[in-house]
C-alpha cells in the first residue's frame, strides 16, 4: 500500500530533513548529504526509500542528477490524517457537550437539595 510506504519513509528523521530541504527546491545527492554526518551510500539508501515511496523523483541534466520533491503522497497522507483529525475533533466536541450537560444537571441537583432543606 502506498500510504504504508509514505509513513515508513516519514518515520526516519533524516528522510524528513531531506524532504524539508527538497521543499525549497531540487538538489543533488551531494547537496542533500552535506548537512548529515553519514556516508554517501547511507544518503543514497535514504533517497531510495523516499523514491520507492514516491516522495521524491530524480532527473538527469547532463552530469547533474537532481532530486525533487513529489508532494502527491504527502497530500494523500494528509487527507488520511485529516479524516481522523475530524473524527477526534467531533468526539471531543461530543465530550465537551456531555460535560456541560453534567455540570448543568449537577447545579440543578444542588439547587434542589438546598431548597428542600
Amino acid at each position: 500500500m502506498r500510504l504504508d510506504a509514505t509513513f515508513a519513509a516519514l518515520a526516519d528523521p533524516t528522510r524528513r530533513a531531506i524532504l524539508a530541504r527538497l521543499a525549497s527546491g531540487e538538489a543533488s545527492v551531494t547537496e542533500l548529504a552535506r548537512p548529515f554526518a553519514i556516508s554517501q551510500p547511507a544518503i543514497s539508501k535514504h533517497l531510495k526509500v523516499l523514491e520507492r515511496a514516491g516522495l521524491i523523483a530524480r532527473s538527469r541534466d547532463a552530469q547533474w542528477r537532481p532530486c525533487h520533491l513529489d508532494p502527491a503522497p504527502l497530500k494523500t497522507a494528509a487527507e488520511w490524517l485529516d479524516h481522523y483529525r475530524r473524527f477526534w475533533e467531533q468526539s471531543f466536541d461530543r465530550l465537551d457537550e456531555y460535560l456541560r450537560e453534567l455540570k448543568k444537571k449537577e447545579k440543578a441537583d444542588g439547587r434542589r437539595k438546598r431548597s428542600s432543606k
